[in-house]
């Protein structure tokens, strides 16, 4: 049997999307009403002449642009590799602060040390003590700095997923482990196979947040030396006194994100609505 609306439904579906196309069309024109006045207000400054030569030249982006995209290749290389260990470091230390027990303790106590400290610290600081404190020290095998400066990166995130992962794992209730007890399960299985889908579940949406953070932040290891996208449009500027290589480079850094932030757009919304499904 075929299920057809009735007409109050059809009517209460049309009146429905006569209010979706209207508050559509009232954003477009606001948002055009504004647009249109920040433009009058900023080109119609008695400065914008020098402020458009010095920050928007399309010779000086045209010049540039190919260095910096070769840079933000070393940006997107570091992003993966920081983000998949950031993750990483943060899940284990996350689990090593909700074990329990007394014997546990100095872990407890070092995994606590170690997130309070790193998420204290800025991360150029961290960057700073990485990539030039430690080849100071003179050690045999001491590794380039981009390597320093990217394990800086991957310690202070880690430190604030770790927050992250033990808020989720902490929010599943305590009952969840005892039934997977109940059932034969020990801790270690109940902590993988029931606690850490339900709490990584829980988190996505501000682990990919932290994640978006981590995308912008990789732009720091120029402070390092690396020749990434920040560092060819700082030797840009330099070159020719304009900063337009900083608004090529901050604009790459921006189309990098929009997809990332798009998908944690999406989780957020996915997981309201799952949230609100029984309300």
């Amino acid at each position: 049997m075929t299920y057809a609306p009735s007409t109050r439904q059809l009517e209460r579906i049309a009146y429905r999307r006569r209010r979706a196309v209207r508050s559509v069309l009232l954003a477009a024109l606001s948002t055009a009403v504004v647009g249109t006045l920040l433009a009058v207000a900023i080109t119609g400054a008695p400065g914008w002449d020098r402020v458009k030569t010095s920050f928007f030249d399309p010779e000086a982006a045209a010049e540039y642009l190919p260095e910096i995209l070769t840079g933000l290749w070393l940006n997107i290389r570091l992003l993966v590799v920081c983000a998949a260990l950031a993750l990483t470091l943060g899940l284990i230390v996350a689990i090593l602060r909700t074990l329990r027990g007394p014997v546990f303790f100095p872990v407890r106590a070092l995994a606590t040390g170690y997130t309070y400290s790193f998420r204290g610290l800025p991360l150029i600081i961290v960057i700073y003590l990485y990539a030039f404190g430690i080849p100071g020290l003179r050690l045999q095998g001491t590794p380039d700095v981009l390597v320093l400066g990217a394990a800086a990166i991957i310690v202070t995130y880690g430190a604030y997923l770790a927050e992250v992962f033990r808020a989720g794992i902490e929010s599943v209730h305590p009952s969840q482990i005892a039934a997977a007890r109940s059932l034969g399960l020990s801790y270690r299985q109940a902590m993988r196979h029931v606690v850490l889908p339900q709490a990584v579940r829980r988190v996505a949406p501000p682990l990919l947040n932290d994640t978006v953070a981590l995308q912008k932040d990789v732009g720091l290891i120029s402070l390092a030396g690396p020749i990434d996208a920040i560092r060819a449009a700082q030797i840009g500027v330099a070159q020719d006194a304009n900063f337009t290589p900083y608004i090529v480079a901050g604009v790459l850094f921006v189309l990098l994100a929009l997809p990332l932030i798009g998908v944690t757009d999406w989780v957020t919304l996915r997981a309201a609505r799952r949230q609100n499904a029984g309300t």
